[in-house]
């Protein structure tokens, strides 16, 4: 399985903090909040390698945060580690070659350009690297291998302002997804979904599909909403939430609340 963080984004809203820093680099107590997100990846068995994909202003940034990630998980391998053959999952930084919101790719354009750039050819997890989260992966990933079926973080939310800004989805008892739109003005139902999805290998020549139909590249809950009315799609209830820290404000206020929040 290969697991890829979206971090193309230029988080403008954040100004004067993501100038010259990404968000994803943003710290959030001891650690970037993408430390956060890699944390809870490392916590997957079988994934081969992590690709990052962001845009050329930042990716000499991301390239310097992942080179000290390795250095330092590579520090910390203990002689038992070594003699059990335990390795540092590697993380690869691939350069969109954008520049500004006006030439993006958009996210599912970015997570098709990754496919094509390294002839991905197993399932893969993922993710919005930009937002912190305290679902656990490997609960979803556990649900996901014993369905078989591609699969969505699905998070209970009361606020319909909240829900107007997210995809929202029916589902059965099962999980499976009966209904999905993207930031829909009149939400069917409190279930939300968030930008953390594990895809089966068999289903991502369906992205080229749905790009080529001229869909959307922004918001990659718009593929999973095209996905569900071709094939089976669930989505996995977790315990939980994801976070948006949006404005210079408000992240503030997950730095001086970090623990409580994160649980630690």
């Amino acid at each position: 399985m290969i697991a890829l963080l979206l971090v193309a984004g230029y988080a403008t809203r954040l100004y004067p903090l993501t100038l010259n820093t990404p968000k994803p680099l943003l710290p959030v107590g001891p650690k970037a909040m993408l430390d956060y997100i890699t944390d809870e990846i490392d916590t997957l068995p079988d994934i081969s390698k992590i690709l990052l994909v962001t845009n050329h202003r930042f990716a000499d940034n991301f390239q310097e945060w992942a080179d000290a990630r390795m250095e330092a998980q590579q520090a910390a391998l203990s002689s038992s580690d070594i003699e059990e053959g335990k390795k540092i999952t590697p993380i690869e930084v691939i350069d969109d070659g954008t520049t500004d919101n006006s030439n993006r790719l958009g996210a599912i354009g970015d997570i098709q350009f990754v496919i094509d750039q390294c002839g991905v050819d197993e399932d893969m997890v993922i993710i919005a690297g930009d937002n912190l989260f305290t679902y656990k992966l490997r609960d979803m990933y556990d649900f996901f291998r014993a369905k078989n079926k591609d699969t969505l973080i699905a998070i209970h939310v009361e606020e319909i302002e909240q829900l107007r800004k997210l995809a929202v989805a029916t589902l059965d008892e099962e999980g499976k997804v009966l209904d999905l739109a993207e930031k829909p003005q009149e939400p069917k139902s409190t279930t939300a979904i968030y930008a953390t999805y594990f895809y089966r290998r068999e289903t991502l020549p369906l992205i080229r599909q749905y790009l080529d139909e001229g869909n959307t590249p922004d918001a990659p809950g718009n593929f999973p909403s095209w996905l569900y009315k071709r094939q089976d799609v669930y989505a996995y209830r977790a315990s939980g939430t994801c976070i948006d820290i949006g404005t210079p404000e408000n992240y503030k206020e997950v730095c001086d609340n970090y623990k409580e929040i994160l649980g630690g």
